[in-house]
């Protein structure tokens, strides 16, 4: 199967236009370590453990990669499905499929059985890149099941210590050539076009199995650079990479990508423990990490209770995946000692950013503005119209970096793409005073009751306020009265005996809320169940309670 075969293509008219404007600059992803690598060469790149890694080393040994990948058969646009943890590997395979043109699906490492094969299925991958064992889990029986399953696969390869004898320890492959300058020019012959497939990320909906999102070398390439520029990353940065680095926000926003472009240093994390992060913030002196507002909670709490932290190499610590409160964002710096940077976005493409020298105020409530300006934004009403600025709306958007379709999903982007390429995000949002947008939910995420929309996130911004409750979800259930009741789940403080929904209704009050507003059922919880990338997963949530 031809991989351009299930591609939306773009218009001819944009691609020159952004060609014209420099947003577009004709670039494959090696092609920036490759000059990373001239410009900065013995400095130190990556940092994993032990494994320490120059600009050099990192470019030699995903050539050597590359060139062992086109012996193995392995030809520009083939499909491969990744799923490996926080490790050099992972970058070094990152960039030897670039080389080539392999096509990387970027799998998380809570994905299972039912997901990669569909991943494999759907997009005919010839391979497929797991670890041996994590956690007890056996990742590589799992790969196993879906070469059983996926007849296009054809190699399973293994990092770590357990390679079994049908599959291909990955990191055999990985080995500097003997012929450094022979290999470069053999490789050079097969790179890809800049306007050809890069990555396929994954579409975070929580329903149904996600959609392959193609990023192209040049538009991926745009949402780096210009994410790095915006952050102010430069060789000084180290960048804690402690979500999964498959994931769009820790590898290009401005992420590993953008970190090694810039000349900076990566620190692969293997969990975002906040114990081991921590520690790992101190010894490695991290400038910059990335959370989403689940983890920079956890982080928050451990400092607050554990002082002996040493942060102070700390300056930012960008928050994104999911809305962060703001009752949660004003502790950042007085807590954790540095900026707080709003990044909202999505895989699909657009990115929003606070800027680092924004007012607290703008930081804590607002959720940044586009960083292009090429990215259109639309915000629209139910039948697409525009609404006055201020309100709530539906957002839409399209801009050089954002797709123009899922792969293979003619029915889905006839819903989700207007036929002049305007992507409908499913996010509603508002303009604030400051110009920078504000995130009031998911259309799926406001509360239909009575008539009245609710949106969840403000319901969840006022109960973050209650000193007893470290975590909450609000969310519609059924309801034969009101069509949809506002219910809120709550994960209480350890120090807190209790919390009533009358408790929770009188603070509302004293809030000053509209009354319509209050919860009208409370659910006390031990944990919010949270997808892949950390945010909480509340299509569960509403399975789970709508059940009860």
């Amino acid at each position: 199967m031809k991989i351009a075969e299930g591609l939306v293509a773009w218009p001819a008219d944009f691609v020159n236009r952004y060609r014209e404007l420099g947003y577009w600059n004709g670039k494959t992803l090696d092609q920036y370590l490759k000059e990373s690598a001239e410009k900065y060469g013995d400095k130190e790149a990556i940092t994993d453990g032990d494994i320490r890694l120059t600009y050099k080393e990192l470019e030699m040994l995903a050539d050597g990669l590359a060139l062992n990948l086109s012996k193995r058969g392995f030809v520009s646009g083939d499909c491969i499905v990744v799923q490996l943890p926080n490790c050099w590997e992972f970058v070094a395979l990152v960039y030897a499929c670039a080389r080539i043109g392999l096509v990387p699906i970027m799998a998380l490492p809570g994905h299972r059985l039912t997901e990669l094969s569909y991943f494999a299925d759907h997009s005919q991958a010839r391979a497929i890149v797991v670890p041996d064992q994590i956690k007890g889990f056996d990742h590589q029986a799992m790969a196993w099941e879906v070469a059983k399953r996926c007849s296009s696969i054809q190699e399973v390869f293994v990092v770590g210590e357990m390679v079994l004898e049908n599959s291909v320890d990955l990191r055999s492959l990985i080995q500097i050539p003997e012929l450094v300058l022979e290999t470069r020019e053999l490789l050079d012959q097969l790179r890809p076009d800049s306007q050809d497939v890069a990555v396929f990320l994954l579409s975070g909906g929580t329903t149904g199995l996600p959609k392959l999102i193609p990023r192209s070398h040049d538009d991926y390439g745009y949402n780096f650079r210009q994410s790095a520029a915006l952050c102010g990353f430069d060789s000084s940065t180290v960048y804690l990479v402690a979500l999964p680095a498959s994931h769009n926000f820790p590898l290009a926003c401005p992420g590993l990508l953008g970190v090694l472009y810039a000349g900076g240093r990566v620190v692969m994390a293997r969990s975002p423990e906040p114990d081991y992060c921590l520690n790992l913030i101190g010894t490695e002196r991290v400038t910059v990490a990335a959370a989403v507002p689940a983890v920079a909670q956890r982080w928050i709490d451990s400092k607050t209770e554990n002082q002996g932290y040493d942060l102070s190499s700390l300056q930012a610590i960008e928050v994104g995946g999911a809305k962060i409160a703001p009752e949660v964002a004003r502790k950042v710096k007085p807590v954790l000692g540095c900026v707080l940077q709003q990044v909202f976005g999505m895989a699909e493409g657009l990115l929003n950013y606070t800027s680092l020298t924004d007012p607290d105020e703008v930081i804590w409530n607002t959720q940044g503005r586009p960083m292009s300006p090429a990215d259109e934004i639309r915000i629209v009403d139910d039948d697409d119209m525009p609404v006055r600025d201020g309100e709530m709306g539906q957002l839409m958007t399209r801009g050089p970096y954002t797709l123009r379709g899922y792969y293979r999903a003619p029915e889905h982007n006839a819903r989700s793409f207007t036929p002049d390429g305007w992507y409908r995000t499913g996010d509603v949002v508002r303009w604030d005073s400051s110009g920078n947008l504000v995130v009031e939910g998911r259309t799926k995420d406001l509360i239909n009751r009575a008539g009245e929309k609710i949106s969840a996130e403000e319901v969840e911004n006022l109960i973050y306020r209650l000193p007893s409750v470290a975590q909450v979800a609000a969310i519609a259930l059924p309801d034969k009265r009101y069509g949809e009741r506002n219910c809120v789940v709550i994960v209480l403080r350890e120090d807190c005996e209790g919390l009533t929904l009358d408790e929770v209704r009188a603070a509302m009050e004293e809030f000053g809320v509209a009354k319509y507003k209050f919860p009208d059922q409370l659910e006390i919880v031990e944990s919010l169940p949270t997808t892949n990338v950390g945010k909480i997963d509340k299509s569960l949530l509403r399975k789970q309670l709508g059940q009860q």
